[in-house]
């Protein structure tokens, strides 16, 4: 009998220490090794071939030979070209974050304090978008917007224009589809919090004479931070990089970040350069998330 427990309790050690480093596995696979050959893209010197970038180590000559430089990020760093595309492209995020977060947040409320059997279903209907292409979704709304789309055949036919309105290819399109996309991935973060909400300090509120204003700013808001702030970050952070909804409904009025690196990636066949954007643009984002690490372990440290 004594055996048998000393081996269950090496079967289940041994258990653990898979069930730890499992995570960090997938983190070293997935994140930091393509970073590593992406940041050795980003210090190598571009040439004519395929790949089109010098080895990093070169052997030939009898020697080893390092090629590698910083003058891609020196060169991303000095044409304000790159600088104009990175701004809009945190202009987009944080507007559409914004008007996430002001549309989410009353639907996940009202999903979270919703009846058990209405809620399962509620919650439904916000992933099953998820169930189709997600290029599928975006391009319906080129559909729908475009000239002979279901909006202007509607105004057409009620008699407010008398010729279609252009509604693609601007800003405002491109925020429309980040906010139709993204508004999910603001919406289940905070229920996820909002569902644990207590009720009764509602009403403990309402009975000491605080009006509703009052006790949504002093009450449901600060217990609610978390999950704001999960999901500003689930849409901030993807928007910055993104690529398909600008190409799609956007114009060339602005050209985005994700776009720029598309482009010398595919077009201009400059991976050095399209790397040292990719590597400046994680590292600036990084911030944020050190930032709401901080503001979380924070918030948890005054609940405990």
């Amino acid at each position: 009998m004594s055996q048998f427990i000393f081996l269950m309790n090496n079967f289940l050690r041994k258990q653990n220490f898979w069930f730890v480093f499992t995570p960090y596995f997938w983190l070293v696979l997935f994140f930091f090794i393509p970073l590593a050959l992406i940041f050795k893209i980003s210090i190598s010197v571009s040439e004519w071939g395929m790949p089109p970038y010098r080895d990093f180590i070169d052997f030939s000559d009898g020697g080893i030979k390092i090629n590698s430089t910083l003058s891609n990020y020196a060169f991303i760093f000095s044409d304000s070209f790159y600088l104009r595309s990175f701004l809009n492209s945190l202009s987009l995020a944080f507007t559409s974050t914004l008007i996430c977060l002001f549309i989410g947040y009353p639907i996940a409320f009202y999903v979270a304090k919703s009846k058990e059997n209405i809620r399962n279903l509620l919650l439904i209907l916000l992933i099953i978008p998820f169930w189709t292409s997600f290029l599928l979704r975006v391009y319906a709304w080129k559909v729908i917007l475009q000239g002979s789309g279901i909006i202007n055949v509607i105004l057409m036919k009620l008699g407010f224009i008398n010729e279609p309105i252009s509604m693609l290819y601007n800003h405002y399109t491109v925020i429309l589809g980040v906010v139709y996309t993204y508004l999910p991935f603001m919406i289940l973060p905070l229920y996820g919090y909002l569902v644990k909400f207590d009720l009764n300090l509602i009403d403990a509120s309402n009975d000491l004479g605080a009006k509703p204003l009052k006790t949504f700013i002093r009450v449901i808001l600060p217990l609610s931070l978390p999950g704001i702030i999960a999901g500003s970050m689930l849409v901030f952070i993807p928007v910055v990089g993104e690529f398909i909804i600008p190409e799609l409904l956007g114009g060339s009025d602005k050209l985005y970040f994700g776009k720029i690196i598309w482009d010398e990636f595919f077009v201009n066949r400059d991976w050095p350069i399209a790397s040292a954007l990719a590597m400046s643009g994680i590292l600036i984002l990084v911030i944020p998330i050190i930032i709401f690490q901080l503001m979380f372990a924070k918030y948890n440290f005054k609940n405990e």
